[in-house]
């Protein structure tokens, strides 16, 4: 049983920490934040020690893993040092999506934990679902022969108005992520955006990206339309098929090329997922599986590389805003 401490106490932090207290592969022991009363009622409501100072906690508790879930700018800018304070003390970490909001802290991130051998996750949760994995099982089988491309689509109605790149820089380390789980690598974007009436930010954005495999893609997104059903939808296709997969966890449907019969994965009404919250339950799982079972940290799902490689393709999008032209991805 791995003994794990929660950084950020806000809704998502709670969240995390009354995951952790339901999973038999770990032991809540501490939780931290910067505003004292926040602290203090998370360590009464988890009944932990609470602190203010991540060093403190983590030299008094001496956690295996941290969970990150602090916000800042562009939901990402506070992750950084948390993670790199866990990190140095010798814990494994698990960071809120994105993994930073600007490139140079989030490589050091990933290099820290390179350089201390310890495992950096991020809560990449969209892949983390029964219809997704195995979505990405037939992509591995050779059922959609060679890729030819990818639409992609995610909306929810956020009337936050933050940075001009909000949209852009905290909604799609989802979408980026689901679509290099499946596709891979992305090596150049082009990205036009808009403005919905009374917004000040770039709220809805639409991305045409080539991988380096040779694919082509589209992403749109925004900020702009009522949270519903559906609110995400993957269609990956290739010479031997294509596959639709409908948000995230609901359904994924195989169409073989040159043959009538599909194959449809529904989630199940009894034992299934339950809700969204259940992707934070597989995520935070998986990454305690892993590292309890010493997965090199190289190969953890959904990693800090994985998040950092989707936040220089969000990069080259507000950068290829910026000069109306396609850019590469650094």
């Amino acid at each position: 049983m791995l003994k794990v401490c929660v950084i950020g106490l806000g809704p998502i932090g709670c969240r995390h920490a009354a995951i952790y207290q339901e999973d038999s592969l770990a032991e809540l022991v501490g939780v931290c934040d910067l505003l004292p009363e926040r602290a203090k009622a998370a360590g009464a409501r988890f009944q932990v020690p609470s602190f203010g100072d991540v060093g403190q906690m983590v030299r008094a508790l001496k956690p295996d893993l941290c969970s990150v879930a602090t916000g800042g700018h562009e939901y990402g800018s506070d992750h950084a040092l948390p993670t790199l304070q866990a990190l140095e003390g010798g814990c494994h970490v698990l960071c809120e999506k994105p993994i930073s909001n600007e490139i140079a802290p989030a490589a050091a991130m990933v290099a820290k934990a390179r350089e201390r051998g310890l495992c950096l996750g991020v809560n990449l949760n969209h892949r983390f679902t029964p219809a997704a994995v195995l979505a990405k099982r037939w992509v591995a089988e050779g059922r959609l022969g060679h890729l030819l491309f990818v639409n992609m689509s995610m909306w929810i109605k956020n009337p936050v108005e933050s940075s001009p790149w909000f949209q852009i820089k905290a909604l799609h380390p989802h979408t980026v992520d689901v679509m290099r789980y499946f596709c891979g690598d992305i090596e150049a974007v082009h990205c036009f955006a808009t403005k919905a009436p009374g917004r000040s930010i770039w709220s809805t954005a639409q991305f045409n990206l080539r991988f380096r495999s040779g694919a082509v893609g589209s992403l749109t997104g925004s900020y702009d339309i009522e949270r519903g059903h559906p609110m995400e939808r993957c269609e990956v296709a290739g010479t031997g098929g294509r596959f639709v997969l409908e948000d995230m966890w609901r359904e994924v449907t195989l169409y073989p090329a040159g043959i009538l019969e599909k194959t449809v994965y529904t989630n199940p009404l009894f034992g299934g997922m339950r809700d969204f919250e259940d992707t934070f339950r597989n995520r935070i799982h998986a990454f305690l599986d892993e590292v309890s079972r010493g997965v090199p940290p190289e190969q953890i799902d959904g990693s800090g590389a994985d998040g950092l490689a989707a936040q220089k393709v969000l990069a080259a999008a507000v950068e290829s805003v910026q000069r109306g032209t396609v850019v590469a991805v650094g």
